[in-house]
């Protein structure tokens, strides 16, 4: 009877240990902070570092929860601004006119170093330069400053921007290149890698080989000032398991590329693998790290929406960026 006490005994104790473990497991789990970050567009490998991060726990090693939701119908910004999400992704041109219209959204990281979209037409259509789109129609998209940017790059090679003829409402390059328009505004790292992996032969124009003030900054991460100013730890927190993530992507391509297949797999495979073959070189590109942003970028776009109109209030690019809560903050260029 005594020895079937101690045994009783031995294993209640077990069981008390295995229910503290399973405690502790749980309130782990629960003391991570919930996270939620909204996208920009629907998923793209502009995003992968964040699937990334998620997917290989680079979050929860810094007590994280990342929550990843889709655009709604209000903007990135207002979204951001209203506390619906801590984070977003959205673009230097968007952050700048929001900053002028009083919305307290700052961008906190550059997803990307350069400007990668440029102007795209069919081969055949003869368009080498912006000379070469006199008599062309051109697919708008309609975001502010588009026509502006084209109007410029026109004008500064003199040819005549009266000569186009704008398609409004254009939102599908294959679709209407080369039926509806001759030309049109792309991100080489989705449509153009499509059109390579499709045959069709793209006569391509980067817009920063255009003029260095279009070089901006797009994608980049936002955060509201409030944030910034009362969990600077978070923020800190967020970017750097953000970087991890995109880092990986550079180092790893065709991994980062299975990870955010799997987490979207209405994607095309293909695109996704050729899409980050293509951007791993840009991600950090001729920066000293990951998410850097130079002050100079964001003052000459801002006087430039300035001088243009569309925004109706100079800004200081101190108001529009900060690199303070990167990893290693003390080595960027603001």
């Amino acid at each position: 009877m005594k020895k079937q006490l101690i045994v009783l005994t031995v294993i209640i104790a077990i069981l008390l240990l295995g229910l503290t473990a399973c405690k502790k497991k749980a309130k782990t789990e629960t003391n991570l902070q919930k996270v939620r970050v909204v996208l920009d567009w629907t998923p793209n490998t502009n995003h992968t570092g964040i699937y990334v991060a998620q997917n290989l726990g680079y979050y929860k090693d810094k007590g994280l929860e990342v929550e990843i939701l889709q655009p709604g119908e209000n903007t990135v910004e207002k979204i951001i601004a209203s506390d619906q999400a801590e984070f977003g992704v959205s673009y230097q041109e968007s952050v700048t006119i929001a900053r002028s219209e009083n919305i307290p959204v700052k961008s906190i990281a550059a997803i990307i170093q350069h400007n990668t979209s440029g102007f795209a037409s069919l081969k055949s259509a003869n368009i080498a330069s912006p000379k070469d789109f006199e008599g062309k129609r051109y697919g708008c998209s309609g975001w502010p400053s588009e026509l502006e940017i084209l109007k410029q790059v026109m004008e500064s090679r003199g040819a005549d921007f009266k000569k186009v003829q704008i398609v409004y409402g254009i939102t599908d390059f294959f679709s209407t290149i080369g039926k509806d328009v001759d030309f049109a505004w792309i991100y080489y790292g989705w449509d153009g890698v499509q059109a390579k992996l499709r045959g069709i032969e793209l006569n391509y124009i980067p817009i920063r080989d255009l003029d260095p003030v279009f070089d901006y900054y797009t994608p980049v991460l936002i955060a509201n000032d409030q944030l910034l100013n009362s969990e600077p730890e978070l923020v800190k927190a967020f970017l750097e398991a953000t970087g991890r993530g995109y880092a990986y992507c550079v180092q790893n391509p065709e991994s980062a590329a299975e990870i955010l297949w799997k987490a979207v797999p209405e994607l095309d495979k293909n695109q996704v693998k050729a899409s980050l073959e293509y951007l791993k070189a840009e991600f950090i590109s001729d920066a000293p790290q990951w998410g850097i942003q130079d002050i100079s970028v964001w003052q000459n776009f801002a006087d430039w929406m300035y001088k243009k109109h569309i925004i109706q209030r100079n800004l200081k690019a101190q108001e529009l960026f900060t690199n303070e809560f990167l990893p290693n903050a003390t080595h960027t260029k603001s």
